[in-house]
């Protein structure tokens, strides 16, 4: 049996903590910044842990 790989896209894009919690971006940070205002910016910082239904997902991409 080979091993299972583990999604590419997945990897790059969720960090595992040490607690072995699922942490992601938050959406609309990357680009149209000005036509946003400021506080909506300011909320999009940061990371935020991936919701239950998604985890159980990731987790078996990434071979956890």
């Amino acid at each position: 049996m080979p091993k299972m790989k583990s999604h590419s896209g997945a990897k790059k894009r969720i960090k595992v903590t040490g607690s072995g919690k699922l942490m992601r971006r938050k959406s609309g940070s990357s680009h149209y910044r000005l036509a946003k205002g400021k506080s909506t910016f300011r909320r999009g910082k940061g990371e935020v842990e991936l919701a239950p239904g998604d985890a159980k997902v990731i987790k078996k991409q990434l071979g956890r």
